[in-house]
């Protein structure tokens, strides 16, 4: 009994330093896979990052494939900790779905330097069939689902017109996101927030808000990149 007692105290201990080890990799890798790509993830490349042998990094994932998995799921948490969970504080409806947009734009322009790996990961996986491509996949539809039941509401509120296409909406409002990482990352433009805010007012008209809301504050004054970006290995084709 007491050597039981004893013993349990320790396992919890090792069980706790083990989870944050491994948390500790999660963000190391995932801090690498936003320069270098999912695909250029390896188990070697990060014990190198994380100062750890690769037997010591491998027995935490057992696979590259688990480790690449970890970091999908450790970057949709964030996300959601970022865009969605903040915005459930606005009003439901147009206020809830203003809020959504404004936060997502927001952690959008954060990425400019670094990629959004829901973009840069459906350029890599997106003809690859497998774990990871169904992991990106899902973490981007059921982020979609979320906007769409915020558009729901917002009909519901009365905010917008009562019949609209509510999946047309949010195809419409997904393509200025990705239409902000192409012009701000790819082609430098500093007017992309702006006319990323403007084209979301349209949407909004055009959908049937009849009196403009006040829209929260823009993500950041500018998306500029910085002048001297970060080195990059180039992902495995």
């Amino acid at each position: 009994m007491t050597v039981t007692h004893k013993a349990q105290p320790v396992e919890n201990r090792a069980l706790q330093k083990g989870q944050q080890t491994k948390a500790a990799i999660v963000d190391a890798a995932l801090g690498l896979a936003t320069q270098i790509g999912l695909e250029g993830l390896s188990i070697g490349a990060l014990a190198e990052v994380a100062r750890m042998s690769k037997s010591g990094v491998f027995a935490h994932f057992g696979s590259r494939e688990e480790l690449q998995l970890s970091v999908v799921r450790e970057y949709h948490e964030r996300f959601e900790a970022e865009v969605f969970y903040p915005a459930l504080k606005a009003e439901r409806g147009l206020p809830r779905l203003r809020q959504l947009f404004a936060n997502w734009t927001k952690r959008t322009s954060a990425e400019i330097d670094t990629g959004c790996l829901y973009i840069s990961g459906a350029a890599e996986f997106d003809d690859r069939p497998g774990p990871v491509r169904d992991a990106l996949a899902s973490s981007v539809k059921t982020w979609l689902a979320a906007v769409y039941r915020a558009v729901v509401q917002a009909c519901e509120e009365g905010h917008l017109a009562a019949h609209i296409d509510a999946e047309q909406m949010v195809f419409e409002v997904h393509g200025l996101i990705l239409a902000l990482q192409y012009e701000a990352r790819f082609l430098r433009s500093s007017k992309s927030l702006e006319r990323t805010t403007r084209g979301f007012e349209n949407i909004l008209q055009r959908y049937g808000a009849q009196t403009p809301l006040a829209a929260p504050e823009p993500a950041i004054p500018s998306v500029s990149p910085p002048a001297a970006k970060r080195s990059r290995t180039p992902a495995k084709k």
